[in-house]
């Protein structure tokens, strides 16, 4: 069973593309729907569980943290990561072998995928022929997580630099606390009221109020707003005008 969490579509591609290595008969679950819904049911699958999610300041998301630690896996209990990311994940195996204890899962592995960089709430976005570039030299990667896979084999372990250490154990913190925030979102005059926005946003944080979308308090930054939106209408604070916005649907 191949598990994802997207915003962008990062990490939906690569899901994807592991699932299709693989064999493309793995059931392709997204956490954005379970978690939208708020249906939490037990996952079953008599094959190993992958994980594929993006990387939020060099650990896997917190929301996909909670939702394993809420979630019973039954069946085969071996579990692969793979996190999309722009440079690394700093030390984010450490804490992805712990939460699989936590939970009884054996950690298989874990691999860094570098995609295009989508959080343009604080970096620049590549435009689409950098973003194509990036994704075909990322995909040689994922075909061969998808062989380590079909193998059961571990997945290599990755350097994890002291630097890697501190962005993880120290750095991660203090992203979500004076970062993660719903408050810079705002919209412009471009907006048409489709309410994709409301539609995409995994934690049901949107609401169109008299044709306009407002945020509430409950944000991941998982940018699926912001770059989702087909008139480009949102904008966060002063860091996103002027950008282009990655969204790969």
């Amino acid at each position: 069973m191949v598990i994802y969490f997207s915003g962008t579509g990062n990490s939906r591609y690569v899901a994807n593309m592991i699932n299709s290595a693989i064999g493309g008969d793995d059931e392709i679950v997204a956490l954005n729907d379970l978690i939208k819904t708020g249906l939490g049911k037990p996952l079953v699958s008599e094959k190993p569980f992958v994980f594929v999610t993006p990387t939020y300041g060099w650990r896997i998301p917190r929301i996909v943290s909670k939702f394993i630690r809420e979630t019973d896996f039954g069946g085969n209990n071996k579990a692969y990561f793979a996190m999309t990311c722009g440079d690394g994940t700093g030390n984010a195996a450490a804490y992805v072998k712990e939460l699989c204890a936590e939970r009884g899962l054996v950690f298989m592995g874990l691999a860094s995928v570098v995609m295009p960089e989508n959080y343009i709430a604080m970096f620049a976005v590549p435009d689409k022929a950098q973003a194509e570039a990036i994704i075909e030299k990322a995909e040689p990667g994922m075909r061969s997580i998808a062989e380590y896979i079909k193998n059961g084999q571990q997945l290599p372990t990755e350097t994890v630099t002291l630097a890697g250490r501190f962005l993880s154990s120290v750095v991660n913190p203090i992203f979500y606390r004076f970062f993660i925030s719903a408050k810079g979102f705002y919209v412009t005059e471009k907006c048409v009221a489709c309410g994709k926005c409301v539609r995409l946003c995994p934690l049901n944080n949107i609401q169109l109020l008299e044709g306009k979308p407002e945020w509430g308090g409950e944000c991941t930054h998982c940018m699926a707003c912001i770059c989702g939106c087909p008139e480009e209408a949102i904008e966060y604070k002063n860091k996103s005008k002027g950008k282009p916005r990655y969204y790969l649907g």
